[in-house]
């Protein structure tokens, strides 16, 4: 299967972890410091709350954590970087005293990344690829942590998914490069449901393994999306469950190296079985 016969990528260090590509499938925890999450699944700013659950999810065993504090759902209402700061903040700091496993926050502005960089983040994720905000590349290259860079498709002219989704990485690289970030630090994601129709978002998990031709690691996050509940007959994004879990499987089928989730437990043993079958299993003695 591709996943199991393609070069992999160098392995990454993150937050003194290092995490080596093709072995198995790593496990990021979604945490949202929201009042507005798509899922429904925001703490605020309730940082004992935010800490319980991360904690929980790496018992579930989340190999890392990603702090969000501003929704990206279609419509959400966006907000200042401040207000970004009071809500992530006072969580990161406490996570990466507490917690063993990496802390990563979800931004895409420089002055966040920045911060909470500062904080005890050892990984930044940028639903914009920096091109957003460029100059994200530039903290990130100085602070020396990986990346990960996704293409957000929304309001972009479509071509072709595949070749939409390369282009967008094409560029963020160059962005990385001219900021002196090396590509050996980034983590790449597509963007599922970032601006796609429900069919073109199912093509690009069916073709995953295309996408591999990049030769970085990929992440895919497709979590209670919203393609999931329009398959299954309109299912809220609680009931959502069996659909990720089937979008996981596939994702780990298709060659992917970190699967972003809100259902720890569960998509951990998605991936789990999906790795033993794609990548090889020996039983323990």
């Amino acid at each position: 299967m591709q996943a199991a016969t393609q070069h992999q990528p160098a392995p990454i260090t993150i937050g003194g972890r290092q995490f080596a590509w093709g072995e198995r499938t790593y496990v990021m925890g979604i945490l949202n410091v929201t009042p507005d999450s798509f899922s429904g699944d925001g703490v605020g700013t309730d940082v004992d709350a935010a800490v319980r659950l991360a904690v929980r999810m790496c018992e579930d065993g989340a190999d890392m954590i990603d702090v969000g504090g501003e929704s990206t759902r279609p419509g959400a209402e966006e907000i200042d970087a401040e207000e970004e700061l009071r809500r992530t903040i006072p969580v990161v700091e406490r996570l990466a005293r507490e917690l063993d496993v990496p802390v990563s926050i979800d931004t895409y502005k420089a002055d966040v990344a920045k911060a909470a960089i500062e904080a005890g983040a050892a990984l930044v994720n940028d639903v914009y690829g920096f091109r957003r905000e460029p100059a994200l590349a530039g903290v990130v290259a100085k602070a020396g942590v990986p990346v990960v860079a996704m293409h957000y498709q929304r309001g972009r002219e479509f071509k072709d998914t595949i070749g939409n989704v390369i282009e967008g990485w094409l560029e963020s690289l160059r962005i990385a490069r001219e900021a002196g970030l090396p590509e050996e630090r980034v983590i790449l994601d597509p963007g599922f449901n970032f601006g796609w129709t429900n069919e073109q978002a199912l093509e690009m998990l069916r073709r995953l393994g295309e996408l591999r031709v990049v030769g970085r690691p990929l992440l895919i996050g497709t979590s209670r999306k919203s393609t999931i509940g329009a398959v299954l007959g309109g299912l809220p994004a609680e009931e959502r469950l069996e659909g990720t879990a089937a979008t996981v499987a596939i994702s780990v089928a298709g060659g992917a190296d970190i699967v972003r989730v809100h259902d720890v437990k569960e998509m951990s043993r998605v991936a789990r079985m999906a790795d033993a079958i794609v990548r090889g299993w020996k039983e323990e003695k």
